[in-house]
């Protein structure tokens, strides 16, 4: 059982255990690309772009133009939680703790999966046929001494735009709190007149430049850079060998104690260096 319990057992009447500041699950699930797979490793097949050619003459021989291929690998990792609950734990405590550990596992997972999406977002990716090539990310958007500002935001859109990436997909941004208040202090995102869509939610900022707002605590920081990720929706793919699952459970082995355990296997990949751009913020 968790050592820490013992901060709980009862000295005075209670009838809740508070979970403490977290953040609750996944923020980024429903932001990408989910595929169920089945395998330790998968693959995902891709086709590129194609060059009509101009026909010169009648009755002309029938052009062979290659149609471009490639793959993209993901690898499965195991992730798991659980703990124990003695019987005399519940005869000590006021409340059966249980749900809440459940809950503190469930979230958990969730944070562990926006890990494993934001690794992939800017780290190596696995292309080839067997998947045995590494292809870095595309260069982000560099510090240059400063947070958020409103000319990276047009670079990122700029970015996507000359690679043609489709503006139908919805396009993501995932930033820290620090990157808020640097657009917070910016008039053009305050003011109506340069963003349509409402840019204050009370007090978040929801939208810009074709941009979702993301607010996360979790993204790569070295030194006093933060990195941000401005990603096509398709551009990352989230591949789920086992969701999510729980079981909870009398143990024979520990005295009839409680186990409560969670499990997922997962993995992610970048699928196009094009839909995925990091942008280095500095921070104070």
């Amino acid at each position: 059982m968790s050592s820490q319990i013992t901060t709980a057992f009862v000295q005075q009447y209670s009838a809740n255990i508070q979970m403490l500041s977290q953040q609750m699950g996944s923020l980024l699930r429903d932001k990408v690309r989910v595929e169920s797979v089945t395998g330790k490793n998968a693959f995902f097949d891709q086709v590129g772009s194609v060059t009509a050619v101009l026909k010169t003459s009648r009755h002309s021989d029938t052009p062979q133009i290659d149609t471009p291929h490639s793959r993209r690998r993901v690898s499965l990792a195991d992730y798991e939680f659980a703990d124990l609950i003695d019987q005399q734990d519940k005869v000590r405590l006021l409340i059966d703790p249980t749900s809440s550990y459940a809950q503190a596992a469930a979230m958990a997972m969730g944070r562990a999966m926006d890990d494993v999406i934001i690794a992939a977002a800017t780290g190596t990716a696995f292309t080839g046929e067997t998947g045995a090539t590494s292809t870095a990310a595309q260069t982000a958007i560099a510090a240059g001494g400063a947070g958020l500002t409103i000319a990276k935001l047009r670079t990122a859109k700029q970015t996507f735009d000359l690679a043609s990436v489709d503006p139908s997909i919805p396009r993501h941004i995932v930033v820290g709190p620090e990157q808020i208040t640097n657009l917070l202090s910016t008039t053009e995102v305050t003011s109506s007149d340069f963003n349509t869509v409402k840019a204050l939610v009370q007090g978040e900022i929801d939208s810009f430049l074709g941009f979702k707002f993301t607010v996360s605590n979790r993204l790569a920081k070295s030194g006093n850079d933060r990195t941000c990720i401005a990603f096509a929706q398709d551009g990352i793919t989230l591949a789920i060998g086992k969701d999510v699952s729980a079981r909870i459970d009398e143990r024979a082995d520990k005295s009839y104690a409680t186990q409560v355990y969670y499990c997922q296997s997962i993995g992610a990949t970048r699928m196009e260096e094009a839909k995925v751009l990091g942008i280095v913020c500095q921070e104070a």
